[in-house]
């Protein structure tokens, strides 16, 4: 006798991404916005030479008030080294983005509670440096008489051409007046606060300073920062960081996985 009862049917189950992955992703994306709204302001900045040399002469001026016109003996320095001249490139080219972006990481998978407020005066930093970018744009020292280019001098020794850190052929995507303020030692900045802000670690928090201090010192030596665009980097991640950024340390993290809530201690 034929049974009555209908087999039963399988039906397939939409895969779901989980919430903490598409959390993950959804950052990344807000990251990768910024990244493209900064290379893109970088192409619509005005490229014209005569007024960006002027403004870098009269921050050449007021260092020389002050006493920080150090750059060109730095740069002489690393023309005269070799082996710190290509060292230098190096980290010009990769420690802005690798060691920048190694850091939100960990922020988001390990500190979540100051992830937000970091992740936001890194943004709100980069969109003031990139308004000034396209208001007042500003030679390096590498476009002007009296400096060299180490990234130039160095182009064969990594991917970089001489065009900046741009990769060879995609000079295009560079614009070479972005100097004031440097975010590659505001960024650097942001790393050392950040780091310093979830850690205990003394040689953790001693790196990321140190980290900091060379790339200020990097971006004069290659040619590709004046002093002051250091101080101004510095200062408008300080100000982000002291307006938008974590106030206090978090000893533990409310870590939602799969609408369940844990409370675990912040590993250090």
């Amino acid at each position: 006798m034929a049974s009555l009862v209908a087999p039963a049917v399988r039906t397939r189950t939409a895969r779901t991404i989980p919430p903490v992955r598409r959390s993950g992703l959804r950052e990344l994306g807000v990251l990768a916005l910024v990244y493209v709204g900064y290379a893109v302001s970088r192409v619509l900045a005005d490229d014209s030479l005569a007024p960006a040399v002027t403004r870098a002469v009269r921050i050449l001026d007021l260092e020389r008030t002050l006493h920080l016109d150090v750059e060109g003996s730095l740069n002489r320095w690393f023309l005269e080294h070799d082996t710190i001249g290509v060292v230098a490139s190096f980290h010009y080219a990769s420690a802005h983005y690798l060691l920048t972006l190694l850091v939100v990481v960990w922020l988001y998978a390990r500190h979540r509670a100051a992830y937000g407020p970091a992740r936001l005066a890194l943004v709100g930093a980069t969109g003031v440096a990139l308004l000034a970018y396209l208001a007042m744009p500003t030679a390096p020292p590498r476009l002007m008489d009296g400096w060299t280019d180490l990234l130039a001098v160095h182009s064969a020794a990594g991917w970089w051409g001489g065009d900046a850190s741009a990769p060879q052929g995609l000079g295009w995507l560079t614009n070479q007046l972005a100097a004031f303020p440097s975010m590659h030692a505001g960024w650097a900045l942001w790393v050392a606060l950040a780091v310093s802000h979830v850690t205990r670690r003394r040689a953790v928090a001693a790196l990321a300073w140190a980290h900091a201090l060379v790339t200020a010192v990097v971006v004069v030596g290659t040619g590709n920062h004046w002093v002051l665009d250091i101080v101004a980097g510095w200062a408008v991640v300080l100000i982000a960081w002291r307006t938008v950024g974590p106030q206090r340390r978090y000893d533990e993290a409310t870590v939602d996985v799969g609408g369940t809530s844990s409370r675990l201690a912040d590993r250090r």
